[in-house]
């Protein structure tokens, strides 16, 4: 199969790329002159240079092309923020999606977030049908991640909406992915972390975490199968943060983290986050307080009518481990 993939210099991506490659997919990829070459290293890819927002020279590009994955995606909490996200998950989108029918594209999988998707206690986790309640609680007015959630939220319904014009598209909603090729890193940060140094602290609440390899079969499976106009959810164990760092502690050979953090604490370190934004980004009051909640997700769904695959969370920090040695973040 002919396909387009977006995103593939970036953590999902690089994965989504080698396991089209390894099914014996034709892998066209989209870069920038500003683009790592670290994810492409050695992969038998075509390079296709062109401006996510250029719809007539995407259409070229697409020529051929039978499916598309745009897993492209932002995260910045800087003052331009809000607009660069905007522009790169909802513009770029609507640009890609209006390419692929002029260029007669079948099926476009697009990958999302789980901010989009409601979220519950173990007992009662959210699913794709599971609304938000109180978003300005969950994730502020006018901060970085409201703008990711409002940028994701209006990207999924551009999506949708160019599924009744013709497009076959499925959207697909990672959770905490964990695995190898996170060069930022983004989800291994915790895991670099506690390589690095021994953390005695864990914060009280929890996620849903998914295997990398897990995830990037599930973006194959929603072009093969996924029924259109649909969510997935990709998530495949809830944890808490406690049991989920205890078993990095236990990869490393360290004792666990053995002190829960205060609710309070974490929410006095988002103001104060929110007060060095400027010269520490990564302090993001909503981010630092959401450690503090039970933010579980049921990805049953996507094993289902996918057949997601559930990889042991221990294989996946494993594998996360290996792949940060090998490439010098600890």
């Amino acid at each position: 199969m002919e396909v387009l993939l977006t995103g593939a210099t970036g953590f999902l991506g690089a994965n989504v790329a080698r396991h089209l490659l390894a099914r014996g997919d034709s892998v066209r990829v989209t870069v920038r002159d500003t683009s790592s070459g670290l994810c492409l290293a050695g992969l038998d890819v075509q390079r296709v240079r062109v401006g996510l927002q250029d719809t007539d020279q995407l259409a070229r590009s697409l020529e051929g092309v039978e499916g598309i994955y745009h897993v492209a995606g932002t995260w910045d909490p800087s003052p331009a923020g809000r607009e660069r996200m905007w522009s790169v998950h909802v513009d770029a989108t609507r640009s890609l999606c209006e390419a692929a029918l002029l260029a007669g594209v079948r099926r476009l999988v697009f990958c999302s977030s789980s901010v989009t998707v409601g979220y519950g206690p173990t007992d009662n986790p959210g699913n794709e049908d599971t609304p938000i309640r109180d978003l300005d609680a969950v994730y502020g007015v006018d901060v970085p991640l409201r703008w990711y959630h409002d940028s994701k939220v209006e990207a999924e319904r551009v999506v949708k909406s160019f599924a009744k014009r013709g497009l076959e598209t499925v959207i697909v909603n990672p959770d905490y992915v964990v695995g190898a090729w996170d060069i930022k890193p983004t989800s291994g940060a915790l895991i670099v972390a506690m390589a690095r140094r021994r953390v005695p602290f864990y914060p009280p609440g929890g996620k849903c975490f998914i295997d990398a390899d897990d995830c990037a079969a599930g973006h194959l499976a929603a072009m093969d199968q996924g029924e259109v106009g649909r969510r997935y959810l990709l998530g495949n164990w809830n944890l808490s943060y406690g049991e989920f760092m205890g078993g990095v502690a236990q990869a490393l050979g360290r004792s666990p983290p053995a002190i829960e953090l205060p609710a309070a604490l974490l929410g006095a370190a988002g103001v104060l986050g929110a007060r060095l934004r400027r010269v520490a980004p990564g302090l993001d009051p909503q981010v630092l307080q959401s450690m503090a909640a039970q933010r579980y997700r049921d990805g049953s769904r996507a094993r289902e009518e996918l057949g997601v695959p559930r990889t042991p969370i221990e294989d996946s920090i494993g594998k996360a481990l290996a792949w940060f040695r090998e490439y010098g973040y600890c």
